[in-house]
């Protein structure tokens, strides 16, 4: 009855959070144990009565106030002016330009949202076809939950009790490899979907006056990514630091961000954030509620029986998770299911923390762009334009290559811990 009214809720569009709120009240009365109700606000407000989930409303801050002042834009052009002689120069931007915001927002949806807007316009300009631009920016959202900072690896730390620090340095590697596997399906792809030759060229007098903003602009993944790497900071400080970086190039140094856009700047920060944190508390709710009832030891249990290598059990899991994510947020999913799969693979596999975490992140991920949740594949198709049906086909080879990555990591834990 519970997993039903799960799935009907589910289906008539209400978010997420509140389904599962609501499913968790159904399961509560089904199983006549309402008075367990009386510690859901404890359970609730505990969930986000930590340190390090400070970090989420200031890496979303940060990304608004990129955007505000201009440094995303900066960064694109950048990196065009100086691959303009390059054939196929626009398909290998857009990438790169993921790539570099990747390390910047942490959110694969604000990613694709803003790259839709920016990249696929100028792709359509110069004779490459709607639904293969958008397939790629859509595609390259795949890098933000990898690529430190990530919202992802941030919540997972926090579950697991493992060093956020440490989620972000193993997200680097497996995060390039997934980029260099996507470049290569770009340019295998790009011939055949240029329609004409490239009619416009970035009209740059200096290639030094294009790239100093884009350099400027990219002081800050730099200040993020080493300043964790070499502990000069935690990831909550270099967040805090980094939006002071961002406020001075967009406001004194490019004049972009002034101070009446500041408000708005605020406002969804707070609307994003609170998003964000209500899902994480309904989650915890639905997850508690389940452990109370020993549903994690039933579940961990019955996978256990199912084989004694640590390896199979990592594919399962993995399986398990892409049909979880197909219809779950993957947010909500990491903390519903963390808690039931992580002491079984750390006590009965003596698998790595942090390698299961990235598993189980970049695994999630994939439900961005799978229906029928898929919310970056939505708002790809609704900005530009694209069937779905056709956006998930002309998405289906990088999410395969995503699939890929996902194996490496698990058959070469050492990817994750390189250095």
């Amino acid at each position: 009855m519970t997993g039903l009214s799960f799935l009907v809720l589910l289906g008539t569009g209400m978010p997420i959070a509140f389904v599962l709120i609501a499913t968790t009240f159904v399961f509560l009365y089904m199983a006549d144990r309402l008075p367990v109700l009386d510690a859901v606000p404890q359970i609730a407000f505990g969930s986000v009565e930590t340190f390090d989930l400070l970090a989420i409303p200031l890496f979303v801050m940060l990304g608004e106030i990129m955007n505000e002042g201009g440094l995303t834009r900066r960064i694109f052009r950048a990196a065009r002016a100086w691959l303009t002689r390059v054939r196929h120069d626009l398909p290998l931007v857009n990438l790169i330009a993921n790539l570099a915001l990747a390390a910047i927002m942490g959110s694969a949806t604000a990613q694709i949202a803003v790259m839709s807007r920016t990249v696929v316009p100028e792709m359509e300009k110069a004779g490459y076809g709607r639904g293969y631009s958008t397939a790629i920016t859509a595609a390259a959202g795949l890098l933000g939950p990898i690529i430190p900072p990530s919202m992802i690896l941030i919540i997972f730390g926090v579950i697991a009790q493992v060093s956020i620090a440490d989620m972000f340095r193993a997200g680097i590697v497996p995060g390039l490899i997934l980029f260099a596997l996507m470049l290569g399906l770009t340019l295998w792809q790009a011939s055949r979907n240029q329609t004409h030759g490239a009619a416009t060229r970035p009209v740059e007098t200096s290639r030094i006056k294009a790239s100093l903003p884009g350099l400027a602009s990219m002081l800050i993944p730099f200040v993020i990514v080493g300043g964790i790497s070499f502990g000069v900071f935690t990831p909550t400080e270099s967040a805090a630091v980094a939006i002071v970086v961002a406020l001075i190039l967009g406001g004194p140094v490019f004049r972009d961000l002034t101070w009446k856009s500041l408000p708005a700047i605020l406002d969804r920060t707070v609307q994003n954030s609170a998003i964000v944190l209500f899902l994480i508390m309904a989650a915890k709710v639905f997850g508690w509620v389940l452990t109370f009832n020993q549903i994690p030891q039933a579940v961990a249990a019955f996978i256990a029986s199912l084989t004694q290598d640590p390896t199979i059990f990592m594919i399962l899991v993995m399986l398990s998770l892409v049909a979880v994510g197909m219809f779950l947020d993957g947010i909500a999913a990491l903390i519903i299911m963390v808690p039931i799969l992580l002491p079984v693979a750390t006590a009965t596999y003596g698998i790595d923390p942090v390698q299961f975490g990235i598993m189980v992140s970049m695994t999630l991920v994939l439900g961005l762009l799978t229906p029928p949740v898929g919310a970056g594949l939505y708002i790809a198709a609704a900005i530009s334009e694209v069937p779905i049906t056709r956006l998930s086909k002309l998405v289906a080879p990088y999410v395969l290559a995503s699939v890929l990555v996902i194996f490496i990591v698990i058959l070469f834990p050492w990817v994750v811990r390189p250095f």
